[in-house]
């Protein structure tokens, strides 16, 4: 492909009922995945648009077109999703395309996310907006935090909002 930058010129915003699943794609996603994938477009807006085939087949972007047709996106979204159109010389082009746009995201590796979440805590952050926010659970958030347990304890009752109890005295 000589212009490396076409697909992004030629953005187009389609009908998600238009497009269709690919029937090779090896990556699976998780519920809790696909509500962290939900979070972020809500929290950062949609930013990577789907990648089709010329009769909509997708390439890559599965599991946005798959939450992109659940409420609050749908009605958001009115039912459009941005999308760009590739071309290849053949199904093996595209079987590629689809496996090298996972495989290229990588893993989160344990260091660095643990560089993450240590600055995030010293920023303020709540263990609740850091698991909202990063789709972990706090006992992930606590792993990665590297407190002790005590520490990390304590941080969550200061979290914690209680109510006002009330003194009942039995007749």
């Amino acid at each position: 492909m000589e212009d490396l930058l076409k697909s992004l010129h030629d953005i187009q915003f389609i009908k998600r009922d238009l497009i269709k699943p690919n029937d090779y794609n090896p990556n699976k996603v998780s519920e809790s995945n696909l509500a962290l994938l939900e979070q972020s477009i809500l929290s950062n807006g949609w930013t990577l648009p789907l990648v089709l085939r010329p009769d909509y087949t997708l390439i890559d972007g599965y599991h946005r077109w798959l939450i992109s047709g659940r409420e609050p996106l749908l009605s958001k979204l009115k039912g459009m999703v941005p999308a760009v159109i590739v071309v290849h010389d053949d199904e093996a082009g595209n079987v590629y395309g689809t496996v090298t746009h996972n495989r290229a995201r990588g893993t989160h590796l344990l260091e660095p996310m643990k560089a993450i979440v240590k600055t995030l805590m010293d920023k303020g952050q709540s263990t609740e907006e850091i698991s909202k926010q990063l789709g972990m659970k706090k006992e992930e958030v606590f792993r990665l935090s590297e407190f002790s347990r005590e520490d990390f304890l304590k941080l969550m009752i200061k979290e914690t909002e209680f109510g006002k109890a009330e003194y009942i005295t039995s007749l």
